[in-house]
């Protein structure tokens, strides 16, 4: 029962609950990202410097097989083996853009996070010293 316990007490804990929603925001928050950077902003570095697709760099390392394309895909699909390099750019130019879209993202909630004000915290009322107390207890015995 001990091992159970323990697993209880861990999986329980705020810090997994705290990672388990992290993961599953992070995955829909990594389809909104992929979507602005495939629908939006590669568009825009498409039409400004010209596709940047490296898809079609590959080098082939067998024999290809009559009648198949040389395509990377149709490569593939044939069992050739091939080293994609121009895929691997393709993807480290997007992880690029990705992690620069999210530091701008961050740096600008840090900035709303400075920005707001902070709530105004009242100091707590001091207590009032034993001999004051003994002297009014003193004066309101004196009224009477």
């Amino acid at each position: 029962m001990g091992m159970v316990q323990e697993f209880k007490e861990f999986a329980i804990k705020g810090n997994v609950i705290d990672l388990a929603v992290g993961v599953i925001i992070g995955g829909a928050f990594g389809k909104i990202v992929d979507s602005i950077v495939g629908d939006l902003i590669m568009p825009l570095v498409g039409a400004a410097f010209g596709k940047l697709d490296f898809s079609n760099l590959f080098v082939v390392l067998g024999a290809i097989p009559p009648g198949t394309a040389s395509t990377l895909d149709a490569l593939k699909k044939a069992g050739v083996p091939v080293f994609a390099y121009g895929s691997f750019i393709t993807v480290a130019v997007n992880f690029t853009i990705l992690a620069f879209i999210i530091f701008l993202m961050v740096k600008q909630i840090n900035r709303l996070k400075r920005e707001a004000p902070a709530p105004a915290v009242e100091p707590a009322p001091v207590a009032t010293p034993e001999d004051v107390l003994l002297l009014r207890e003193i004066r309101d015995s004196l009224k009477r």
